[in-house]
């Protein structure tokens, strides 16, 4: 089999390295790429990620099947683009990409499907803003309604910063604040069947306790000890089900990775939000431990040829992932700083986000530049792992939170 994979962070490092794991791929190749991915696939330049530039690498490459890791090319339509010249995507069509590129779609889609969210309005206006921002009350959650790189959700006790935010977009989703702890959760889809992967939580905050501007992620682990014993179950009963069958009755199939943000409030499991593709940084510490052969998986889930019955195998480890963000991240990141001392211990990952090699030398490029996965027996050998890959690299002003799944490995620990 041969894939041709879409993307440059880490969570298409992470791709990459359990692609590769598959007996079954002959071929592997990756556009953009990163320094890291480049050690294990051929890479290829895009001028863009654009569906005129993928479709012909991919027929260039003779490619089976096409895995898109960013969002914007699916929004863009590229999974229809590729359908039309008879290669298989992992990844939905631009119809049902919109369940992540249009958070009102996606409250559409919930309500006809009876999926449990957060009640909320779409505002157009001032005024409709400011009236629902008085329903809700504090904590205000603002959602700009299309795809804005992360950066498109306040979660604030001041009502001016959200009214501010609210107003920079034509279209906004406010929504009841959902009290709980968070649980990113994956169903792979052929359009009408759906398999869940394991639990994850991620750590959005960039500071230590919680403290600091949301980021795109600053850390994750899996499994989560505390989650209830059949998460899994519900969720895939009160959530992807319904909403893969949905998708399917309004002639829009979701096929792909759907991508669901929950709250575990005191009345029960609610979707924050669904996104359309892999994300990141749990792909990094969820694809480690999964056994199953994934470019076999995924391309059935493109060919129409899961089933409900199939189960995903999974190591007994556990794995803790810790992003090195550069100096400033999230508001200034500063780049271009060189890296050193990238030497995984055994057991440990080290995923290129944001990195570019400059006469030899690899240099930060992003605001995540690294994320570092440790895996042990349980939470805390995985947490050792990653933080004594992760205190071998050196990059000037860089920064990582010193307590992910800190919380967790002590009760484990205590049970």
């Amino acid at each position: 089999m041969k894939i041709l994979l879409i993307g440059s962070g880490g969570r298409e490092h992470a791709l990459a390295v359990a692609l590769k794991r598959d007996p079954a791929l002959t071929e592997l190749h990756v556009a953009p790429g990163n320094p890291g991915i480049a050690e294990i696939a051929p890479t290829y330049p895009l001028s863009g990620i654009d569906n005129d530039s993928i479709v012909a690498l991919a027929q260039k490459l003779a490619v089976d099947l096409v895995v898109i890791g960013p969002e914007l090319p699916l929004v863009n339509g590229v999974a229809d683009e590729l359908k039309k010249v008879g290669i298989p995507c992992f990844g939905p069509s631009k119809a049902a990409a919109q369940l992540e590129g249009s958070k009102d779609f996606a409250k559409k889609v919930m309500s006809d499907a009876g999926v449990p969210t957060a009640k909320s309005f779409t505002c157009t206006n001032q005024a409709e803003i400011e009236k629902a921002l008085d329903h809700f009350g504090a904590p205000y959650v603002v959602k700009h309604d299309g795809l804005a790189a992360g950066k498109g959700v306040v979660v604030t006790d001041d009502r001016a910063l959200a009214l501010e935010h609210a107003l920079q977009s034509s279209q906004v989703v406010i929504e009841e604040f959902l009290d709980g702890p968070e649980v990113s959760l994956f169903g792979i889809s052929d359009g009408t069947h759906v398999i869940a992967m394991q639990p994850a939580q991620d750590f959005k905050r960039a500071f230590d306790g919680d403290q600091g501007p949301n980021t795109g992620g600053m850390g994750a682990y899996s499994p989560l000890p505390w989650a209830p014993s059949d998460i899994i179950e519900q969720t895939l009963s009160e959530v992807l089900n319904p909403t893969i069958k949905e998708m399917a009755a309004r002639g829009t199939p979701f096929v792909g990775l759907l991508y669901a943000g929950l709250a575990l409030t005191t009345r029960g499991t609610r979707v924050i939000e669904f996104n359309a593709r892999f994300g990141d940084p749990e792909t990094e510490v969820l694809l480690p431990r999964l056994k199953t052969p994934l470019a076999t998986l995924l391309y059935n889930a493109a060919t129409g040829g899961l089933t409900n019955e199939m189960d995903l195998e999974w190591t007994q480890d556990s794995a803790v992932t810790v992003v090195l963000a550069s100096a400033g991240y999230p508001t200034s990141p500063v780049i271009g700083e060189p890296i050193t001392g990238i030497d995984p211990i055994p057991g440990s990952f080290v995923f290129h986000a944001g990195t570019s090699l400059k006469d030899g030398v690899l240099h930060s490029s992003g605001g995540r530049v690294l994320a570092v996965t440790g895996t042990g027996a349980d939470l805390t050998e995985a947490r050792d792992s990653a933080y004594r890959s992760l205190s071998r690299i050196t990059l000037r002003g860089g920064h990582y939170r010193s307590d992910i799944a800190l919380n967790a490995s002590i009760a484990e620990k205590g049970n």
